[in-house]
């Protein structure tokens, strides 16, 4: 075996025994309106580290974001799963899911405000890199990382994972600095593609590094388990979608974070 492997195994072993990734509460203001995000990062790494904003999909801050802030963490970065919608604002079906959505949907200053707000709670972290950062979301946070990039926040990247793909203001491409990275079912029936074009034709007109991945046979919320499997109501999980999405966005990280 190789002495200088079996050294570095030894040296990263203590590491590796005392890892704890640790989730931690956040509550920060919007005027007077409190708001209530995650913190998660791996304790046992002491020096600065990218960082990824996260933003839920439209039932909130859940279980769900929970589970993606701590995979990130495991990954090596830290993570801060903003929180759009208020503290103990947390639909509790489809229905009033939609009408918290609409809200922010309807008012985009609203929307980019949040995300810019959570960004800046992102950054005050102790061993975030501030000029190593990115933002992920899952439908609604899709549309919401989106909003954010459009609002010219200085972030490396965005990654949307079956967002909403409208351009309610394609101007707007003007100010993304951020490299764009769009996750999309090939099959999604809530993404027009007359959308589709409109944002893509945005990106081009604003010369914005952008990709965008079609995932056959997947139809909305295809990384989402509890979608179930049913691709008839449009929305449902796809393992191998969920799975290769998830890997690309770890390329487009080891890209955009390279020095």
């Amino acid at each position: 075996m190789n002495p200088k492997l079996v050294f570095s195994s030894l040296v990263l072993l203590p590491q590796l025994l005392f890892a704890e990734i640790k989730t931690q509460v956040v509550e920060y203001k919007d005027g007077a309106t409190v708001l209530e995000g995650l913190v998660s990062f791996d304790d046992a790494i002491k020096e600065k580290r990218p960082a990824v904003l996260v933003v839920h999909d439209w039932m909130g801050v859940t279980d769900h974001t929970r589970t993606i802030s701590e995979d990130l963490a495991k990954l090596g970065y830290i993570a801060f799963a903003a929180d759009i919608y208020g503290k103990g604002v947390r639909p509790a079906d489809a229905k009033a899911a939609g009408a918290e959505a609409g809200k922010f949907k309807a008012d985009r200053a609203l929307l980019r405000k949040r995300a810019n707000l959570g960004l800046e709670e992102l950054k005050k972290q102790q061993f975030a890199d501030s000029g190593k950062i990115a933002a992920i979301g899952f439908c609604f946070g899709g549309t919401t990382v989106l909003e954010l990039a459009r609002s010219g926040a200085p972030i490396a990247g965005v990654v949307t994972f079956h967002g909403g793909l409208d351009s309610p203001t394609p101007a707007d491409g003007k100010n993304i600095k951020a490299k764009v990275l769009v996750l999309h079912g090939a099959d999604d029936p809530f993404v027009k593609p007359a959308d589709i074009t409109a944002f893509q034709d945005e990106l081009r007109n604003a010369n914005v590094d952008w990709q965008m991945n079609y995932y056959g046979d997947a139809v909305h919320a295809f990384t989402q388990k509890k979608a179930g499997t049913d691709k008839s109501k449009g929305a449902a999980y796809n393992e191998p979608a969920a799975r290769r999405s998830w890997q690309a966005m770890k390329d487009f990280f080891a890209e955009i974070f390279a020095k």
